[in-house]
């Protein structure tokens, strides 16, 4: 079990922090107003011989339950990424590290989303930088990367700026829109694990 779950995450007008059950509404109506801008940047699910529904999603309940289990078992620390003002708090994307590894790897990878209506403003490579930071600070991880979609100029930005470098092409990487794509894997290092 994790000791870092649940996290939070604050700097500036940025809070990092798991879904709860009660974001369901503020969570479906981002992603129903940036249907059309994330569509193509989007994960899928593979259909798999013999497997039944294996390209069905998971409800909202089961998704936050899911990242709730992985996060306490210190294998995936998924969170939403709101902003803070004087108005209140938006609901403006989400962040994920997942896949972590510890052993000779100690390792990770990140994978985001932005609200439209956020995106050119700085706040995902802000949320990059406070992921990547408790990646390499509290869990000690050596390596994380960014798979990125070579036609995804914004997030390729967000990559470089967060520091994060070119390693090379991963051929039909990763499930995306409904088929398999190439990716482009940017990668972060941590010099203080040795």
């Amino acid at each position: 079990m994790s000791e870092h779950w649940p996290i939070f995450l604050n700097e500036g007008e940025l809070l990092l922090r798991p879904l709860r059950i009660r974001d369901r509404r503020r969570w479906l109506q981002v992603r129903a107003e940036n249907k059309d801008w994330l569509s193509e940047w989007e994960a899928t699910l593979p259909k798999v011989p013999g497997e039944k529904n294996s390209s069905q999603l998971p409800s909202f309940s089961e998704m936050v339950r899911w990242h709730g289990r992985e996060g306490r078992n210190g294998r995936s620390y998924s969170l939403a990424i709101w902003q803070i003002n004087e108005q209140g708090r938006n609901l403006i994307g989400q962040i994920t590290m997942g896949g972590v590894s510890y052993g000779a790897m100690r390792g990770a990878h990140i994978g985001y989303w932005i609200d439209r209506a956020y995106a050119n403003r700085g706040f995902t490579t802000q949320a990059v930088n406070m992921l990547t930071h408790f990646g390499f600070e509290e869990l000690a991880l050596h390596r994380i990367e960014i798979n990125i979609r070579p036609e995804n100029a914004p997030s390729i930005k967000v990559a470089e700026k967060a520091g994060y470098i070119f390693e090379g092409l991963r051929p039909r990487y990763l499930h995306i829109d409904g088929k398999w794509r190439d990716h482009h894997c940017y990668v972060k290092e941590n010099s203080q694990v040795i």
